[in-house]
C-alpha cells in the first residue's frame, strides 16, 4: 500500500464496488481531495455517486480498492474503528431529512456533539448557532413532527455542520428544498465549510450545485469520464438522459 499525497485529505485508488443483484456501483473509481477543497462529484442519477461518498466516508466496503483519510487506511479498519473515525471526524448528510421525532430541532442538531461527550451547554450553543445561520432558529425547540420538509432539512444540516468535521458529505443535500431556499443553504454550506476549513465531498446531478464546488468529478455508470453535462435544477427528467460523456484514459 501507497499513503496518499500529503496536500490530500482523502484519498481512494481503484475503487470497485457490486451490488447485491450484481449489478456494478463503481467501476475502478480513484480520485484524490485536497484538504478544504469543495469537491462535486457529478453525474445523473444511479451514476454511482451515493456509492462513491458512502465509500469514501466507509459506510460501505468496496469489494476492492483502497480508502485513506489522511494517512488512514480505511479500507483495512475494523466496523469499530471506521463507526469511532465517522463520529469523530465525518459529517454526513442525506438527501432526504431523517431526525429522532423525539428531540426537538435544537437537540437533534446538538446530537453529534453530545455523543462525543461535549457538555450540553456547549453542544445547545453550537447547534442554535447553526440553526441561526441557516434561517430556522426561531423553530429550535420545535419537533421534527412540527415542521416542514424543508425546515428538517435545513436541521439535518445544522446537525452536520454543529460538530465542525473534517470531512462533510451531503448527497443532494438540497433535495427537498425549493430554488430559493437551495441557493441559500447552498451558500451558507459553502461559506461555512471555507471559513472552518471543512473538507466537502458533494454528490449532485445539478449543474448549478456543482458550480460551487472548486473542482467536478464527473461519474457515468460507475466510472469517472470527462465530461457529463448535468441538468440546471428546472431541468426535465428526459434531459438527464441525455448526458454526454466521454470515457477518461
Amino acid at each position: 500500500m501507497v499513503a496518499p499525497p500529503d496536500n490530500d485529505v482523502l484519498w481512494a485508488r481503484a475503487l470497485h464496488f457490486r451490488y447485491d443483484d450484481g449489478s456494478p456501483g463503481l467501476s475502478g473509481v480513484s480520485l484524490g481531495v485536497r484538504e478544504g477543497e469543495i469537491l462535486a462529484v457529478g453525474g445523473p442519477r444511479g451514476s454511482g455517486k451515493t456509492t462513491l461518498l458512502r465509500c469514501l466516508a466507509g459506510l460501505l466496503p468496496a469489494r476492492s480498492g483502497e480508502v485513506w483519510f489522511n494517512s488512514l487506511p480505511v479500507h483495512t479498519m475494523s466496523p469499530v474503528a471506521r463507526e469511532r473515525l465517522r463520529q469523530d471526524r465525518f459529517g454526513w448528510i442525506d438527501p432526504a431529512p431523517v431526525l429522532v421525532p423525539e428531540l426537538n430541532a435544537w437537540e437533534n442538531a446538538a446530537l453529534p456533539l453530545m455523543l462525543r461527550g461535549t457538555g450540553r451547554r456547549r453542544a445547545k450553543t453550537a447547534a442554535l448557532e447553526w440553526l441561526e445561520r441557516l434561517d430556522i432558529g426561531d423553530k429550535a425547540r420545535r419537533r421534527p413532527g412540527e415542521l416542514v420538509q424543508a425546515e428538517r432539512q435545513r436541521v439535518c444540516i445544522a446537525r452536520a455542520l454543529a460538530p465542525a468535521p473534517t470531512v462533510l458529505f451531503a448527497d443532494e443535500p438540497t433535495a427537498p428544498l425549493h430554488r430559493v431556499e437551495r441557493a441559500h443553504v447552498l451558500r451558507t454550506l459553502t461559506t461555512a465549510a471555507r471559513s472552518h476549513g471543512i473538507t466537502v465531498v458533494l454528490a449532485t446531478h445539478d449543474a448549478g450545485t456543482a458550480a460551487l464546488a472548486d473542482r467536478t468529478v464527473p461519474l457515468l455508470d460507475g466510472r469517472r469520464v470527462r465530461t457529463v453535462h448535468l441538468p440546471p435544477a428546472s431541468g426535465a427528467a428526459e434531459t438527464e438522459g441525455r448526458a454526454a460523456c466521454s470515457l477518461s484514459a
